[in-house]
């Protein structure tokens, strides 16, 4: 089974009011050193099979019609090997 990860990020021009938020608390938090946050999200999608470029044309219309507005937000598909999940329990988290 392979796994497929959409990566959906505001487009640069829109404000990102929850990233915003984010860079507000990090220095109350100790963390200086960030100079900018943007908030987005991703999806990892499970495909049974082989993925082909027609597999990959198939969740590009995915990510465009359902996991992203294209007014307002950019989307990345790419192949993975491992979930967050999976790396995160790898390291004991």
């Amino acid at each position: 089974m392979a796994r497929v990860v959409v990566d959906v990020m505001p487009k640069p021009e829109i404000l990102d009011p929850q990233g915003k938020a984010v860079l507000g608390a990090l220095p109350r938090l100790g963390f200086d050193r960030v100079s900018d946050v943007r908030q987005g999200k991703r999806f990892e999608l499970e495909i049974e099979g082989e993925i082909t470029d027609e597999v990959l044309a198939e969740i590009d219309r995915v990510a465009e019609t359902l996991l992203s507005n294209p007014v307002i937000e950019d989307y990345e598909v790419h192949v993975e090997d491992q979930s967050v999940a999976e790396v995160a329990a790898e390291a004991g988290r």
